[in-house]
């Protein structure tokens, strides 16, 4: 982003940037980076209006309050677009992305109001992670996916219900914690807790 560069005529313009300190700046444009490349979003080099460079230091902030609210419950986390992201990326490193990608599966899976497409869905998604041998197959017990396959019978948007709630869980009692210790994310909330303290002491 422009704003930030040396020499750049618009630096004047960015009052709420400003007003924070340059160590705080660095520590936001490095957070807001790595928030963008999770997204597959990269922001920085693009050209922005003058009303955008003006906002920049509130997106930063709501950025830092993001990441630091991940780690208040899972729903947050899971409420979180980037949040989702970086879970994401997390958990392919431990090749068990296929948790959360069932888990959202089943939510778009409830979006569905046709019943010819809540059938195919219901049959593409119990093929993909649920069924024995699945090329994606979540760690769920033999109970909860004959429940599972019995619903597909005459699918409805609940078919997956407890199949998606066991996979939740596994997430939110095992992957979710080690998230929260992994050495990306406790990078990314100490540059959020250390810009917020510095904007604080410069108030």
């Amino acid at each position: 982003m422009s704003c930030w560069m040396p020499g750049c005529p618009a630096l004047s313009m960015c009052q709420g940037l400003a007003a924070l300190p340059i160590t705080c700046l660095e520590r936001a444009k490095d957070l807001k980076t790595r928030l963008g490349i999770l997204l597959h979003k990269p922001e920085l080099g693009h050209r922005i209006g003058t009303s955008s460079k003006l906002q920049l230091g509130s997106r930063w902030r709501d950025s830092s309050r993001e990441v630091l609210e991940w780690r208040e419950s899972f729903d947050q986390l899971l409420k979180s677009k980037s949040g989702v992201t970086a879970f994401h990326t997390f958990l392919k490193t431990e090749f068990s992305e296929e948790n959360l990608d069932f888990w959202l599966a089943c939510e778009d899976f409830k979006k569905t109001r046709s019943k010819t497409k809540l059938a195919s869905k219901a049959n593409r998604i119990f093929e993909e992670f649920v069924q024995s041998e699945a090329p994606r197959e979540v760690n769920i017990d033999h109970e909860t996916r004959e429940i599972t396959r019995k619903n597909l019978s005459g699918a409805t948007s609940a078919c997956f219900n407890e199949a998606q709630a066991k996979t939740r869980t596994l997430m939110e009692k095992d992957s979710y914690p080690r998230f929260l210790k992994s050495a990306s994310y406790q990078d990314m909330t100490k540059q959020a807790t250390s810009c917020g303290m510095s904007k604080r002491s410069h108030t």
